[in-house]
C-alpha cells in the first residue's frame, strides 16, 4: 500500500511541481504586500504633519471631483483610526482605485498604481499570467491549471503525511530534525520530508481555503458545509442616492456618532447612505458592523452588527483570512510566509532527489559521487 501511494505521490509531482512552487511563491509574495508598498510609496498613505484642524469630508470630496474621469464616481471615503494614515476616496473605477487625500493640509496626493511586481505576483498566483477569454463559455486555462495544481498540491501533502509516518521511536527523532552536517543530499532530503511535515497543515490549509477562488462547485459545497444556502444569490450592495444637494453635509456627524460606539476599531468607512466599521481583534480580517443613515439628517436608521451578518459573508471572510493567514495579526502572517515558501521548495528538492536517484542507478551500485 505504502509503494502504492509512494507512487502517487511521485508520478504527481513531477508534471505540477513547477506550477506549484510558482503557486507557493507568488501567494508568498503577496502576503506582505501591504506593508512594502506602503513602505516605497509613503507619500500616499502618510500626513506630513498631523495638526489640530482638519478639512471635512465635503472638502476633501470636492477637491478630489475635478480629478475624474467622466466614467468615475466617488463611492465613499476611508478614514483610518490612525491620525497619521491619509484618508481614502474610493472610486467606482477602475476596481479598488482611490485617491488619498491628507485632511490636515487638503492637499489630493494622488491615486497609486500597484507595483509591477506585485500584479506579477498576483497575476501568477491567481492565472498564471492568463488573461480572462472574451467569450464566457470559454475555458480560463489559467485559473483552470492553478485550480488542479491546487487538488494536486493537497494531494501531495496528504500522501507526504502518510509516507513520512515513522515505524518507530527512532524513527521518528530521525524523521524531526533537519540535519546541518551531513552533506548536501541529506540537507535537501530532511527539508523536503522533515520541512514538509513540519508546513503540511498550514500549506493545506492555503490550498483548501484557495480552491474556494478557483472552482465555484467546491466553493457552493464549502458553503453548504457550514449551512448556507447557496441557491440564494448573495445580495450586492447597492449605489445609494439621496435627495439633498449635498449628501457629505451630514457625514462628519455620522462620523462621530459611529465613532463615539467602539473603544477600539479598524477603519470607519462612508458613502452615501450607509458607513461600516471595520472591527479588530475578532480574526476574520473582513469583520464589520454595517449602518444605513438618512442622508439629510444623517440619523442612523438600521444597524447591522457582525453577529447578525449573513453567515455566507463570516464564512466568505474566514476562508480569506485563513488563506492569507492574517487572521492572528503579524505571528501567523509571518508563519504562512515560511510555510508558504517552504511550501515553493517542496517540488525543487523533490526534482533533485528524483534525478539524483535516477543518476545513482545508472552509475551502477549507487556510486558516491551520485549520492552527494
Amino acid at each position: 500500500m505504502k509503494k502504492f501511494i509512494k507512487n502517487i505521490h511521485l508520478w504527481l509531482s513531477l508534471p505540477f511541481g513547477v506550477v506549484i512552487t510558482i503557486i507557493c511563491f507568488s501567494g508568498a509574495m503577496l502576503i506582505f504586500e501591504k506593508e512594502v508598498t506602503e513602505s516605497l510609496q509613503r507619500r500616499y498613505y502618510f500626513v506630513e504633519r498631523v495638526t489640530d484642524s482638519k478639512i471635512t469630508f465635503a472638502e476633501a470630496i470636492a477637491a478630489v471631483e475635478p480629478m475624474l474621469t467622466e466614467d468615475q464616481h466617488i463611492t465613499g471615503v476611508v478614514i483610518s483610526p490612525d491620525p497619521e494614515r491619509t484618508w481614502k476616496v474610493t472610486l467606482s473605477a477602475p476596481k479598488h482605485a482611490a485617491m488619498y487625500v491628507d485632511q490636515y493640509s487638503g492637499e489630493v496626493l494622488g491615486r497609486p498604481e500597484r507595483l509591477k511586481f506585485f500584479a506579477t505576483m498576483f497575476r501568477l498566483h491567481r492565472w498564471l499570467m492568463d488573461s480572462r477569454p472574451e467569450d464566457k463559455g470559454a475555458i480560463y486555462w489559467g485559473k483552470m491549471i492553478v485550480g488542479v495544481s491546487t487538488i494536486v498540491c493537497a494531494v501531495l501533502l496528504i500522501t507526504g503525511i502518510v509516507l513520512w509516518i515513522p515505524r518507530s521511536v527512532a524513527m521518528w527523532k530521525n524523521r524531526s530534525k533537519i540535519a546541518l552536517r551531513r552533506g548536501w543530499r541529506r540537507f535537501l532530503y530532511d527539508l523536503h520530508v522533515t520541512g514538509g511535515i513540519y508546513a503540511a497543515l498550514l500549506i493545506l490549509a492555503m490550498a483548501l481555503t484557495g480552491l474556494t477562488w478557483s472552482f465555484e462547485w467546491y466553493r457552493n459545497g464549502v458553503y453548504r458545509l457550514f449551512g448556507v444556502d447557496t441557491s440564494a444569490s448573495s445580495p450586492k450592495p447597492q449605489r445609494a442616492t439621496s435627495d439633498a444637494s449635498s449628501p457629505y453635509a451630514v457625514w462628519e456627524d455620522v462620523y462621530a456618532d459611529v465613532a463615539a460606539r467602539y473603544e477600539h476599531h479598524g477603519d470607519i468607512t462612508l458613502s452615501v447612505g450607509s458607513a461600516s466599521v471595520k472591527l479588530t481583534g475578532i480574526g476574520n480580517s473582513r469583520a464589520q458592523d454595517r449602518y444605513t443613515f438618512d442622508s439629510t439628517t444623517g440619523e442612523i436608521t438600521s444597524v447591522v452588527e457582525y453577529a447578525d451578518s449573513p453567515r455566507r459573508q463570516k464564512i466568505g471572510g474566514w476562508l480569506y483570512a485563513l488563506h492569507v493567514g492574517n487572521w492572528g495579526g503579524l505571528f501567523t502572517r509571518v508563519l504562512w510566509f515560511l510555510a508558504a515558501m517552504l511550501g515553493a521548495t517542496l517540488p525543487i528538492t523533490g526534482y533533485y532527489l528524483w534525478f539524483k536517484r535516477i543518476f545513482a542507478k545508472r552509475c551502477d551500485n549507487k556510486c558516491e559521487k551520485c549520492l552527494k
